[in-house]
């Protein structure tokens, strides 16, 4: 991870975003190719806010390959991954991930206790994606599943990210959960398992 510009300290609350999910080749990846393009979409300079991912559990691995199903997916909207990106641990070889980071944005409930127990001490925000849009809930993995699957946890994080957009560029315009058509979707789903 790049340090942010310090000149933009005020401007942008967070800095140094990391997102994480267990092995990192695919929920997290998203998350951070869809917010870096999400922040240009926002006129936010490239060097104001560093957006990186990792993975946390203990069968993540620096080097492994990032699935193809999450190329796909991206590639689908327009964002093309270099052919040799990688997943990162951030258990190991990229523990300083974790140091730098100024909020963690996980994938699920678990991962914020995994997370935590590596951080020590360390005194930084840590929580899943969807309770800092404001949506709750986890983003499940899509791991071993069919490309439909892929697309709609890629939705789920794009949504979830246009949500949090407010805390991370203040005076970027926010998206209503009673008026979004998205959360309305979720809300049908909910109620018709119950």
């Amino acid at each position: 991870m790049i340090p942010a510009g310090r000149g933009f300290s005020r401007m942008y609350p967070y800095r140094n975003v990391l997102f994480v999910c267990h092995a990192n080749t695919s929920r997290s990846v998203m998350a951070e190719h869809l917010l870096v393009r999400l922040l240009s979409d926002h006129a936010v300079p490239p060097d104001a806010v560093a957006v990186t991912s990792g993975g946390i559990a203990p069968y993540a691995r620096d080097g492994s390959l990032v699935s193809l199903d999450t190329r796909l997916v991206l590639r689908d909207v327009d964002i093309h991954l270099e052919p040799d990106a990688v997943a990162r641990d951030l258990k190991r070889g990229h523990r300083h991930l974790l140091e730098q980071a100024d909020l963690i944005l996980t994938m699920t409930a678990e991962q914020v206790a995994m997370v935590l127990a590596q951080l020590a001490d360390r005194e930084v925000p840590v929580v899943t994606l969807r309770d800092f849009a404001g949506l709750g809930g986890d983003i499940a993995d899509p791991a071993g599943q069919d490309e439909n699957v892929f697309v709609l946890t890629r939705n789920r994080v794009a949504h979830a990210l246009e949500h949090a957009l407010p805390k991370l560029v203040p005076g970027a315009p926010g998206l209503d959960t009673a008026s979004c058509p998205e959360c309305a979707k979720e809300r049908n789903a909910t109620a018709l398992k119950d």
